[in-house]
């Protein structure tokens, strides 16, 4: 059964876009599908506004542990953070950062609590590089200019709709995966939204969104 038929339960596309934005104001979860033909694989996002240590705990405990702070081109500069390589020649281009800690107020930086701290710190508008030690325990990624009409990817995805919904542009994402560590594909990202209470919704949906009301992000 293909992503379409999947989704059905969760209404048309506008309508999923619209129920994920809602849910974001609310402090709750989404997931994100992207593509078949691409990852095909879900992501857990939340807002950094609203994030709280037991949303981190999830991510940590029933998700894939690597959680990504996904910042637009601006915050990335203002926190002078540089590519994680200097020659990225990962499949899908995506755009790690080196890793970040914050330098008050954790301990040694891996609980909830403590990367919650640190992707607080970060994405705090006023935030200086000086605020963050480097490595750690929160991976940032850096959004391309454009959104998911420039890259349809995960990372772009996020920053998109923390700005579609009014929030402040940082979001937090990680992968879903099943129970026996395997990625989570669209049916299983369709039962954890079940259970979780929290809309899914596509790259495609939001490519479709964004061109139906020819909304011009940061």
């Amino acid at each position: 059964m293909n992503q379409s038929s999947l989704l059905a339960e969760f209404g048309e596309p506008i309508t999923r876009v619209e129920n994920a934005l809602q849910a974001l104001r609310e402090g709750r979860g989404v997931l994100l599908l992207d593509d078949e033909d691409r990852e095909n694989e879900g992501d857990i996002i939340y807002s950094v506004e609203h994030l709280t240590n037991a949303q981190m705990a999830l991510m940590i405990r029933e998700c894939s542990g690597i959680v990504c702070l996904c910042l637009t081109d601006e915050q990335a500069n203002q926190l002078e953070l540089p590519p994680m390589v200097v020659d990225n020649n990962s499949a899908n281009q995506t755009a790690f950062t080196v890793t970040i800690e914050a330098k008050v107020g954790v301990t040694t930086g891996v609980s909830a609590a403590d990367r919650v701290t640190t992707i607080k710190t970060a994405a705090n508008p006023t935030a200086k590089p000086t605020d963050l030690a480097r490595p750690g325990h929160v991976f940032p990624l850096r959004a391309r200019k454009g959104g998911v009409l420039a890259r349809r990817g995960h990372t772009e995805g996020t920053v998109d709709l923390m700005q579609m919904a009014g929030l402040q542009s940082a979001g937090v994402l990680c992968e879903v995966t099943n129970p026996d560590g395997t990625m989570a594909k669209a049916p299983e990202i369709v039962a954890f939204g079940k259970m979780h209470n929290m809309p899914v919704l596509t790259i495609e949906d939001m490519v479709m969104y964004r061109n139906e009301f020819d909304l011009k992000l940061a």
